[in-house]
């Protein structure tokens, strides 16, 4: 691979200027790279001055990808691994006693903002979000009780989980957020919708989203026409949308198909370097399928209640299943296609 100074050194093969003939296709995307991936700790580069290197995420997404960017006077760090023992080891590799000037995180979920804190004491360096992205995630980590709130309670009951699922579930108490995200810093530099944020040589166009978190930050290099996707749009899996406790009333699915006509309008030919799985193009035939994969299980969604009310979740779904079904139930229900009744705290649904 090239020489770059914010890089650690791989294999010859890991640079996307040598992959042409291993770039794969599939349903309307291209990855660039073909099969190649970063091993944790490994850093590979996409073009001079930005690098990717991956954290190891336990469960079924199994990683994160996290992106290096060549600064003044070191790397900047865009998001970063869960708060845990290996994540810090990687980091250590992939850093390889550079300086991190500065780190950004996408949006509060933990695999993205875990070390966060860890990287800013070690470094001296700030945090960078956007300010409804940072408020959660302080909120967060200082929210911990040994009883289970009383709405989250009163949620999953409407939902459909029985006594004894709502009783296991409290044993757990409520607040583990902070046992795999290390202390936020006590200030950060805001990132807002339309900035331009200047990296070492490059320049990053701040682009939000919403849905999946409630201020979601994409970065966009028009000139190297790379997009820094986060969550916002994955190539293989599709985010979690949720209807959670926090915002009961809100409509989590309305803004995310908002969220994809918006960056629709973005170019398609960007590189999109994703939050999960390997970087690609075909921007605009992804953003299609994951709306029109939204809408179809809307309008199935519709025909089920049909009838009788139907409850939301029955016993064999439950945990981010019950926030989605909800978060589409709503959505339903506020563009008048679905009616809810409460009936003793359980929630009934039926076509409107």
């Amino acid at each position: 691979m090239r020489a770059a100074r914010c890089l650690t050194k791989a294999a010859p093969d890991q640079s996307l200027a040598d992959h042409g003939p291993a770039a794969m296709a599939s349903r309307g995307l291209t990855y660039p790279f073909g099969e190649t991936v970063p091993d944790y700790g490994a850093v590979v580069e996409i073009v001079p001055g930005v690098g990717w290197t991956r954290q190891l995420v336990p469960g079924s997404l199994k990683h994160i990808n996290c992106w290096l960017l060549e600064d003044d006077g070191g790397i900047a760090v865009v998001d970063t691994g869960l708060n845990l023992p290996h994540t810090s080891e990687n980091w250590a590799k992939a850093i390889a006693g550079r300086k991190v000037t500065r780190v950004i995180c996408t949006h509060f979920h933990p695999d993205h903002v875990g070390a966060a804190g860890t990287l800013c004491a070690q470094h001296n360096a700030p945090l960078w979000m956007t300010r409804g992205e940072w408020l959660t995630a302080r909120f967060l980590v200082a929210d911990v009780q040994d009883a289970q709130p009383a709405e989250v309670t009163a949620m999953r009951r409407g939902a459909g989980w029985n006594d004894a699922q709502i009783d296991d579930a409290a044993k757990r108490g409520w607040g583990s957020f902070q046992t795999i995200v290390s202390k936020m810093p006590a200030g950060f530099t805001r990132l807002q919708d339309g900035d331009r944020v200047k990296v070492g040589a490059g320049e990053w166009r701040v682009v939000t989203g919403a849905g999946h978190s409630p201020e979601h930050a994409c970065l966009v290099d028009d000139a190297r026409r790379l997009m820094i996707a986060g969550d916002q749009v994955l190539p293989r899996i599709t985010s979690n949308v949720s209807l959670g406790v926090m915002e009961p009333d809100g409509d989590p699915l309305g803004e995310w198909l908002a969220s994809i006509a918006k960056l629709h309008a973005l170019p398609e030919d960007l590189l999109v370097l994703p939050a999960h799985g390997e970087p690609f193009t075909g921007l605009h035939a992804r953003l299609e399928r994951l709306a029109k994969g939204h809408r179809d299980g809307l309008d199935r969604l519709a025909k089920h209640l049909q009838g009788e009310p139907k409850r939301a979740i029955d016993g064999s779904v439950l945990g981010l299943a019950t926030g989605e079904t909800l978060a589409h139930l709503r959505h339903l229900e506020r563009r008048g296609r679905a009616v809810k009744e409460d009936r003793d705290g359980v929630w009934w649904w039926r076509a409107a």
